[in-house]
C-alpha cells in the first residue's frame, strides 16, 4: 500500500544556494533551522552541521538541494523547526531566499552583509503539491 505523495516542504532560491556553497567552503557540512521568533525575529538560521543540537522538540522539514556549480559536487542542507511552529505552519511551503542586510547574528552569513530570509506559501490541495513560486 502506498500513501500519499509527501510534498516537498522546503526550497531555495539561487541566491540562496550560491551563498551556502561559499558558507560550505569556509564552514563545511551545513544545516538550517528555522527561528521561532526571539531575538533573531523568525529568520532561517545557518550553522555547521552539529553546532546547533535539535532534539525530539524539532522536526525536520526535509533536505534543501544545492545543486553543483561549475566542477564542484551539489551537496544538501537538512532544515529544521521546532514542533511548536511547525503545527502553526504545515500548511505553508517555506522558500530560503537570500537578501541584502544584516539579519540572523548567530547565522553563519551574517558577517557577509547578507541574511537568509524565508518566503512562504501556501500548499496546494491538489497531491500536496506547493504551488509555483513568484520570480
Amino acid at each position: 500500500m502506498t500513501g500519499a505523495p509527501v510534498p516537498e516542504r522546503v526550497a531555495l532560491t539561487p541566491r540562496a544556494a550560491q551563498q551556502l556553497r561559499r558558507l560550505r567552503a569556509r564552514h563545511g557540512e551545513l544545516m538550517f533551522h528555522q527561528s521561532g521568533g526571539c531575538c533573531d525575529g523568525s529568520s532561517p538560521m545557518c550553522f555547521a552541521a552539529g553546532d546547533f543540537l535539535t532534539s525530539d522538540a524539532d522536526e525536520h522539514l526535509g533536505d534543501v538541494e544545492v545543486p553543483a556549480e561549475g566542477e564542484g559536487e551539489g551537496f544538501s542542507v537538512p532544515v529544521w523547526m521546532s514542533k511548536e511552529q511547525h503545527a502553526r505552519w504545515a500548511h505553508t511551503h517555506l522558500t530560503i531566499d537570500l537578501v541584502p542586510g544584516r539579519g540572523a547574528g548567530f547565522s553563519l552569513e551574517a558577517p557577509d552583509g547578507v541574511r537568509f530570509l524565508v518566503r512562504s506559501r501556501l500548499l496546494d490541495g491538489s497531491a500536496g503539491a506547493a504551488p509555483p513560486a513568484a520570480p
